[in-house]
């Protein structure tokens, strides 16, 4: 394979791991809104476990695609009065992207799964010098 071939290989693969994870962002977001509408920011950011920052810039996004959108609301516990709810085409989405979501984590655990029988019967192996039992 030539050099230009790899490297294209590398920026695709680079390309669609962060459109995994900014959709698994995505997923997460939502999923926690359809929950706790009145959650502030900061919340929101602290059980996502990401900067506020990297929250807005993430909740913009979703506004801007119609998935989310900021509604005023006079009983929310938000100091501003205002809530973050899920559109109709982002309930819509959010089903695609949860059905997603769930295929990516299926493939992790067969993938982890497969990896942890390899590393135990590595390790059961009788005779091998310097292996030892768990």
């Amino acid at each position: 394979m030539n050099t230009h071939a790899s490297q294209r290989k590398l920026v695709d693969f680079m390309t669609s791991r962060q459109a995994k994870l900014q959709e698994d962002t995505y997923f997460r977001v939502m999923h926690i809104l359809q929950e706790n509408p009145d959650f502030t920011q900061r919340e929101l950011a602290e059980k996502l476990g990401i900067s506020v920052g990297g929250l807005n810039y993430c909740l913009k996004a979703l506004m801007e695609k119609g998935l989310v959108k900021m509604k005023n609301f006079t009983n929310s516990k938000n100091k501003f009065g205002y809530v973050y709810v899920l559109t109709p085409t982002g309930m819509a989405e959010k089903a695609a992207i949860t059905h997603r979501f769930l295929q990516r984590k299926i493939e992790e655990y067969e993938t982890l799964k497969a990896e942890i029988e390899a590393l135990t019967s590595e390790v059961e192996k009788p005779g091998d010098e310097g292996a030892q039992k768990a």
